[in-house]
């Protein structure tokens, strides 16, 4: 019976391992998106609002790759929707300032 525990472990494991990777991978893909071009530079405060949007989620996406990278788990949901969120929110800013994703 013991014999048949360890390997179950094993499999457990590395499941769970595969699964974090993956999830890594996806989300670096979704974070390769995050890139707005043509968008007008004025100096309107809605604008520099939206790029402040365009920097702070981008950023916030990268760093919670970094973190779960480094074994901090910081969400009880998947990675990549976490990250899917953060894209939201770039695209929304990078189309009402006029930009292409």
């Amino acid at each position: 019976m013991k014999l048949l525990l360890i390997p179950l472990i094993s499999l457990c494991l590395s499941a769970c391992l595969f699964t974090n990777t993956n999830e890594v991978k996806r989300s670096e893909l979704l974070l390769s998106h995050f890139s707005c071009h043509n968008y007008a530079n004025s100096i309107s405060p809605i604008n520099s609002f939206h790029e402040q949007t365009l920097t702070t989620t981008k950023q916030k996406a990268t760093d919670y790759i970094q973190h779960y990278k480094d074994g901090d788990k910081l969400f009880n949901i998947p990675l990549d929707d976490v990250i899917n969120q953060q894209y939201k929110l770039y695209k929304e800013a990078c189309q009402s300032i006029g930009g292409v994703l």
